[in-house]
């Protein structure tokens, strides 16, 4: 397999990108590849910094760079010779089979829905992260990639984030819910209420109808679904609550003796590891006729090795093929 990585996305380009995919080789075979999007003579710089001189990476020469609050539409018009342009055009013509961005969230996803196309049965891809629970991971799709979608795509969400559930997390029979203002089905707006008259009607999706914020974490639910804007706000709080959490318990705790912090460190950092952004590696843009994974903004080489790892499993896993498959098989069933 061949996975493309933009050596120029997030706020620790290119160091942290060029480590974290030192790291991400050992989860690769010998006949795999990474190719490099950036500047050659810069990316080439830091791989000699870095020590990485595996024959398995390659370089491709992209001069422009995309910064990260730049308008995606005016950079995709304006910087086609960038790394997430480049790279997702690659995609689209084959040569890769995974592509990662920790860069710019809009302008990648939206080169990849130009450049990569969605796969049959899937008219608007969608971002679905992980959101650790202690009943166990939520899948919570969308996240950012489309704020103002229809209801079919909220519709097509339940369907492709319900393989994705089988396929990767080995849930056999994913329960579905739908994210609202209550649990009522008359509660939500127009969107919602014709989503949910979607999902509900649909046989192959096990829907538990209508979702409030707080039963993500509740065990309500393996998949939440949501419009973008939504899903994006759902993210950020999330993240921000749990390191908010975390900083206070430990002040707490260190307040109170020494002692006590040296008893409970090994268990804070065992909680933290589970809700840490950077074991997750990245969140996939799912539907798409490639494997694309999009990192946080903040990424280091931990969370762009651990992206390297999810994007070589969704490949070998066959994801994309599955989602086709299994879209095709329900609308048949449907029928």
């Amino acid at each position: 397999m061949r996975i493309g990585m933009d050596a120029m996305g997030g706020d620790h380009a290119p160091q942290e990108i060029i480590q974290g995919v030192r790291s991400g080789l050992a989860y690769l075979s010998d006949g795999d590849g990474v190719v490099l999007f950036g500047p050659k003579e810069r990316v080439e710089a830091e791989c000699r910094a870095a020590g990485l001189a595996d024959p398995r990476v390659s370089i491709e020469d992209c001069p422009q760079v995309i910064e990260m609050g730049e308008s995606p539409v005016d950079a995709l018009r304006h910087k086609r010779k960038s790394s997430i342009v480049q790279m997702a055009i690659a995609a689209g013509k084959g040569e890769l089979d995974a592509v990662i961005s920790a860069g710019n969230t809009g302008a990648f996803a939206a080169a990849c829905q130009l450049k990569v196309g969605a796969v049959a049965g899937v008219s608007r891809p969608g971002i679905a992260v992980l959101l650790p629970t202690f009943h166990g991971p939520v899948v919570v799709c969308d996240v950012g990639a489309n704020t103002t979608p229809k209801p079919h795509h909220l519709h097509e969400y339940s369907r492709i984030c319900g393989c994705y559930a089988r396929l990767i997390l080995g849930v056999a029979d994913p329960r579905v819910g739908l994210i609202s203002i209550g649990e009522e089905e008359g509660k939500g707006n127009p969107l919602v209420k014709e989503a949910g008259a979607l999902i509900k009607h649909d046989p192959a999706v096990r829907f538990v109808g209508n979702l409030e914020g707080r039963d993500i974490f509740c065990g309500a639910c393996d998949i939440a679904i949501c419009d973008g804007f939504v899903g994006n706000v759902i993210l950020k709080l999330t993240e921000g609550l749990a390191e908010g959490i975390f900083k206070t318990i430990v002040h707490e705790i260190k307040e109170e003796s020494q002692e006590l912090l040296t008893r409970f460190e090994p268990i804070v950092a065992r909680i933290w590891k589970r809700h840490d952004f950077a074991e997750y590696g990245g969140a996939p843009l799912l539907g798409l006729n490639s494997v694309a994974i999009i990192c946080h903004g903040r990424s280091d080489r931990r969370a762009i090795g651990n992206a390297v790892r999810v994007a070589a499993e969704q490949v070998r896993r066959d994801l994309n093929a599955t989602i086709v498959r299994e879209l095709g098989r329900r609308h048949e069933d449907a029928a």
